[in-house]
């Protein structure tokens, strides 16, 4: 029979699947080892992680969980098998389902009593959320960031009045733009070398600071100067540009050298993070444009993502000119794997800013980047701006922003 605790376990579990970071594989047996013993998802009466191997004949499945531990999930004639809808409270809606329904790449909480070793656990239960329902559900929550969605950078801090004034980019220019943050206001931060929407955190007003990259969720007003906020995703971020020295496929780390400070880096780039590469500037036509350009694509006719891509550019990235902005653009950007960076490749690399300057964990890495850096520069000088003989440095001012990303 399942209970009233069961209840708060799969409440446990729903929350988790809303987080789909993985760890980056890899990891050694004694890392695993330690992992394992720490893990969170990992108690003494459940398991929750993604289902990365079935054996059918055995009726068994390998489960890994958000921290990396693997562990066997047995199964038999008597182990009860519900589906679930991400999102859903409880297990009133969910549906009954056999061993033969459940996918690898599915998310699964197997309750039974774990081995002391927390490597086995025989299930009575397996409570599953689909892979297709998971990616259903996470671009509905996409489009509705895109056409709810406000994205800037924290220009002030009113903790008196509990508003923050953020500066945007619209069609028309950069803009501010007052966000109330109510006691009503879900209000979450990246937290230091994080990489994913879902790994922000609660926070607090407090932890703002000028500088900071916003996206909001919610209602703008009709002139656009105020904004009211449902929900609020913060962060502190670096975006550095740099060409490819060498690159660690084992490891997943790159070595570059970053263009403005001259300085040897280290990236890591985890399974999460996005990997997309510029077309050359003979292509970029087809991702300039596209369904939406020119409308702006969020609340009230203004950008939901980040500053417009230069003048200077191919057509349809004009400042004023009906372009897009460069986050739909980045969206728009063929993805690529680590195998298909080679060395002397020009990227540029958002992070969060974590304990080891030196180091930086990609959120998302764009190669071919020196279209992108040529039509800062074109813009700068078509703006007037001073002469930049690096582009790499005109990164802070450009309005670009490439670390929050969305759900």
């Amino acid at each position: 029979m399942i209970g009233k605790t069961f209840f708060i376990f799969t409440l446990a579990f729903i929350a988790a699947a809303s987080n789909l970071a993985l760890a980056q594989t890899g990891t050694s047996a004694a890392g695993t080892a330690q992992t394992q013993a720490g893990d969170p998802n990992i108690t003494l009466n459940s398991v929750i992680g993604e289902v990365k191997a079935i054996d059918t004949v055995a009726k068994q499945m390998i489960v890994k969980t958000d921290a990396g531990s693997l562990v066997t999930a047995t199964l038999n004639d008597t182990t009860a098998y519900l589906r679930v809808a991400p999102g859903e409270k409880d297990l009133t809606n969910a549906t009954k389902i056999t061993f033969a329904d459940v996918a690898e790449g599915d998310r699964v909480m197997a309750r039974g009593k774990v081995a002391d070793d927390k490597k086995t656990v025989p299930a009575r239960a397996l409570i599953v959320m689909t892979k297709a329902d998971i990616a259903k559900k996470q671009d509905a929550e996409r489009a509705e960031w895109r056409r709810r969605g406000i994205l800037g950078v924290v220009a002030a801090i009113n903790a008196a009045a509990k508003e923050i004034t953020i500066t945007t980019r619209t069609m028309a220019g950069t803009q501010p733009v007052v966000i109330p943050v109510s006691e009503n206001v879900e209000l979450r931060r990246y937290a230091p070398d994080s990489i994913k929407f879902g790994d922000a955190k609660a926070s607090t007003l407090d932890e703002l600071t000028v500088g900071d990259q916003i996206r909001a969720l919610g209602e703008r007003s009709p002139d656009g100067a105020r904004f009211t906020a449902e929900k609020i995703v913060t962060g502190s971020f670096r975006t550095v540009a740099g060409t490819v020295t060498a690159i660690d496929a084992a490891t997943g780390e790159i070595k570059i050298n970053d263009l403005e400070k001259k300085e040897p880096l280290t990236i890591v780039v985890k399974q999460d993070a996005v990997l997309r590469k510029f077309p050359p500037p003979g292509e970029m036509m087809m991702f300039g444009r596209g369904p939406g350009a020119g409308q702006g694509g969020g609340q009230g006719g203004h950008p939901p993502a980040g500053g417009q891509a230069g003048s200077g550019g191919p057509a349809g990235m004009r400042p004023g000119g009906g372009g897009m902005n460069i986050q739909e653009m980045l969206e728009r950007l063929p993805t690529i794997a680590l195998a298909d960076l080679k060395s002397g490749d020009t990227i540029i690399v958002s992070s969060t800013r974590g304990a080891d300057p030196a180091r930086l964990t990609a959120i998302t890495l764009v190669s071919g980047a020196d279209t992108l850096l040529n039509m800062i520069a074109a813009r700068q000088a078509q703006t007037g701006g001073p002469s930049v003989p690096n582009p790499a440095a005109g990164l802070g001012s450009s309005g670009i922003q490439f670390g929050i990303g969305l759900p």
